[in-house]
């Protein structure tokens, strides 16, 4: 039996959302709230609520060790969500002070309709998601 459309379009799944941002120096404040800055855009892009989320996963640039960006989450509320932190591989031509970050949610909305969010100069790593081409 095939589900209504009305079923189909409240059908709720897990989706993987990205997101990043560079921050201009490698300092504790800035990381913190560039890491917030990209937590709520990323958030508000996709109506994802706190009760949504399933984890967080942030990863830095090996240049970036002021602060774990998941102090920025908990600074937000977020303390009964997982949230884990981890480096990025050491690239030489990587783009550097880079915090990337990866949202596991429940969300109704299909793999297209995510909205994956790319902030300051980060937006060049993805310019195909971010019009910046």
């Amino acid at each position: 039996m095939k589900a209504s459309s009305i079923e189909e379009a409240d059908a709720v799944a897990v989706r993987a959302i990205r997101g990043a941002t560079q921050l201009e120096v490698d300092e504790r404040e800035h990381l913190l709230t560039r890491t917030a800055e990209l937590v709520n855009a990323v958030l508000e892009a996709n109506d994802v609520e706190s009760a949504d989320l399933i984890s967080i996963l942030f990863t830095v640039t090996p240049d970036l060790h002021s602060e774990f960006p998941a102090v920025a989450g908990r600074q937000m509320g977020l303390t009964d969500v997982p949230l884990m932190c981890m480096q990025e591989i050491d690239v030489p031509h990587a783009l550097p002070r880079v915090v990337r970050m990866m949202v596991h949610a429940d969300s109704p909305r299909s793999r297209e309709k995510i909205q994956h969010v790319y902030l300051h100069g980060a937006v060049s790593l993805r310019p195909d998601l971010t019009g910046a081409q």
